[in-house]
């Protein structure tokens, strides 16, 4: 088959870029063809069409989703711009469908949470105007985040929030959600959770790696680096990780964030920032280090996120909402000890799983700080935790999971194409 793979933003380090691309790549390992579409790309994609005007930012579209959001929009005026929006983003879709020639399309995200309205329903209209299979593959849903609880058009929310047609089959990303869709939409979907390749051995990096990242973070071979692997949002709870740094006591460690700020203003970095000072707590936030600029090439001495597990200590993952958890999937690939918060999908999904992991309950108490401190005192528990929890997610985390649930997926979308598509 001919796939496209379609969404606001495909490009950085957030959750909706990452396992996008190992979608794709299951899919091209089973032997189908994929393009992309984006408002954002990585650079240098040649099975890649950019539409500035499917992006987040967009100027009318972000000032359309806003108003939507407002209670003091007029609702026809808000409906009438959507609509045209809409209808600008409808030629070029069509346009890449048709020059692809797609036999399906994956929609990552943007039936799921409301950040781009008018893509949300020029995609709806898309699959209904041609008949084309479609996969809507959910990260996070709109009611499951309390700004787009009020909208003056709800019937847009209804229509393309996922849209509920015939051609389109539904894939979230746990098993809460998947309830949350059935009882409040009536519609049934498939649980693929976050995966990660299991199946190729932990890269082996040598020693320098180590030693190279701790230099630039100014750290000699002593002190504890704590690596927190995540965006700069508040849902992430990297106050609960400045607050263990900082009572484990080790005047040399670092608690070194990669993923970038901004998606949601600053305030919360400026905020964690005041609070690692009061703390005595060294933080250096250096998503510069870990991702391309807006051309695609790397910032200074670049590294990758496998290298910032490798020369990690500890992985803190205190997240308070989490979709799945990427990072946590990844840092457990990667057999570091993990500090992870007892968030509602952890405690749903993952949880039942039985790796090991050092748990809080949204606090970081003594118990914590002491589990914490035996840990790094034992080479040897630590590897065999890191081999058990590696065993665990290779049965239910891996990208064998994830071939299996897009055959099903695939089969459901479009069973006539699917008769001897390789797999």
């Amino acid at each position: 088959m001919r796939i496209g793979i379609v969404g606001t933003r495909l490009a950085g380090l957030d959750g909706v870029t990452f396992e996008a691309a190992k979608w794709e790549h299951v899919l091209l390992g089973m032997g189908h063809k994929v393009r992309l579409c984006a408002g954002e790309l990585d650079a240098l994609r040649s099975n890649a069409r950019l539409i500035p005007a499917m992006h987040f930012s967009y100027p009318p579209a972000a000032r359309v989703t806003a108003a939507a959001f407002d209670p003091a929009s007029d609702p026809a005026a808000v409906r009438s711009e959507i609509d045209r929006l809409a209808l600008q983003l409808l030629p070029p879709l069509v346009d890449w469908v048709t020059l692809s020639r797609l036999d399906a399309i994956i929609v990552e995200n943007a039936w799921a949470i409301p950040m781009q309205l008018p893509l949300g329903v020029a995609l709806r209209r898309l699959v209904e105007e041609t008949g084309l299979p479609a996969i809507g593959h959910h990260h996070d849903y709109w009611w499951e985040r309390s700004r787009f609880s009020e909208c003056v058009v709800p019937e847009v929310l209804d229509e393309a929030f996922p849209p509920d047609l015939p051609t389109i089959r539904h894939a979230s990303i746990n098993s809460l959600a998947a309830a949350d869709l059935r009882s409040r939409r009536g519609i049934n979907s498939l649980v693929v959770p976050n995966v990660f390749d299991f199946e190729q051995p932990i890269p082996r990096h040598g020693w320098w790696i180590r030693k190279r990242l701790r230099r630039e973070l100014g750290m000699g071979d002593s002190g504890l680096l704590v690596v927190q692997p995540t965006r700069v949002v508040p849902r992430k709870g990297i106050e609960l990780a400045i607050e263990l740094v900082g009572r484990i006591g080790d005047p040399d460690s670092v608690l070194l964030i990669t993923g970038p700020a901004g998606d949601e203003g600053l305030e919360y970095l400026v905020q964690l920032e005041r609070q690692a000072h009061d703390a005595h707590v060294t933080l250096r936030y250096a998503a510069d280090r870990f991702a391309p600029d807006h051309e695609g090439l790397p910032i200074g001495p670049a590294h990758t996120l496998g290298e910032a597990y490798a020369a990690a200590d500890v992985i803190t993952y205190p997240s308070l909402y989490e979709g799945f958890g990427n990072a946590l999937v990844e840092a457990i690939y990667h057999g570091k000890p993990v500090v992870v918060n007892r968030y509602p999908v952890y405690v749903a999904d993952i949880a039942p799983l039985g790796m090991d992991l050092v748990e809080i309950d949204g606090t970081i108490t003594d118990e914590t700080v002491t589990e914490v401190r035996g840990l790094l005192a034992n080479p040897a528990r630590q590897r065999r935790i890191a081999k058990r929890n590696f065993e665990i997610a290779q049965r239910h985390l891996s990208y064998k999971l994830l071939r299996r649930r897009l055959n099903k997926l695939l089969n459901h979308a479009a069973p006539a194409l699917t008769e001897g598509a390789a797999i």
